[in-house]
């Protein structure tokens, strides 16, 4: 049987490509490599190949804005509307962040500096050296990271439900109040029952939906779960090693 949600996929990706950005995997180091959308006009195929990942990316002429997804899903179902939005004026670059869509690492770490580490090692690959930085939920953090440790980077930041780190008594007080023993309970959820509860809470007016949609949007969107569930234990710091960040940049941060 057809997997609804797949062959979705497959169509977006094809409208992606005529909007103007184009999938490209980076290999940041043997083991460790991150999928991205990316700017077509930055890529020129050589006569002798026609895969994307056998050319080099050019400098873009435009300027970068960088779209960090949140835990839900991969980067271009996140960020689709703003592709057709943005991308004449802009250089719109989406990465799957690691253990999302293709992106993977094979190194033990699984912390939101090391999102961001990778991140920027492959932006530079890319030729991207300034951007401006947008972050949703888990990838707001992510974004926060980056701007901490490389401001010359970051033009400007705009985050969208986040908030600058997960701390131990904030992530336990709101699990409690929820209802959840685990991130991982609420944001990896095994049931369609699950599933209805994080889009109920997640969404402003809830859709309905038949079960068969849900299940076929947990076997396509909710993948590497052993993976995903370290990256949230990682997420959570205690009290007191919570530092407040410096920076220069304009940041536009909505917490709703």
């Amino acid at each position: 049987m057809v997997n609804f949600v797949e062959s979705q996929k497959t169509l977006l990706y094809g409208l992606m490509k005529l909007a103007g950005v184009v999938p490209y995997t980076v290999e940041i180091e043997p083991g460790t490599k991150m999928n991205f959308w990316i700017p077509k006009e930055t890529l020129k195929k050589s006569k002798k190949s026609d895969k994307n990942s056998d050319v080099q990316p050019k400098k873009p002429t435009k300027p970068a804005i960088l779209f960090i997804h949140g835990f839900g899903v991969e980067g271009i179902v996140t960020w689709q509307f703003q592709v057709g939005s943005l991308g004449k004026k802009y250089s719109v670059y989406i990465p799957d962040l690691l253990f999302f869509g293709g992106s993977y690492s094979d190194k033990p770490e699984r912390s939101p500096a090391f999102q961001a580490q990778c991140l920027v090692k492959s932006l530079r690959i890319l030729g991207v050296e300034k951007f401006v930085l947008v972050g949703f939920s888990y990838g707001g953090i992510v974004a926060f990271k980056i701007a901490e440790e490389y401001p010359e980077m970051v033009r400007a930041m705009v985050v969208s439900g986040s908030i600058l780190t997960m701390t131990d008594t904030f992530s336990e007080s709101n699990l409690n109040r929820l209802g959840f023993k685990s991130s991982a309970d609420l944001l990896l959820p095994t049931s369609v029952k699950g599933l209805k509860t994080l889009f109920t809470m997640s969404v402003h007016r809830p859709m309905w939906f038949p079960n068969w949609l849900y299940k076929d949007y947990m076997e396509v969107m909710i993948s590497k779960r052993k993976e995903r569930a370290e990256l949230l234990d990682a997420l959570v710091i205690s009290n007191t090693n919570v530092t407040t960040p410096r920076s220069q940049q304009v940041f536009h941060i909505d917490f709703n």
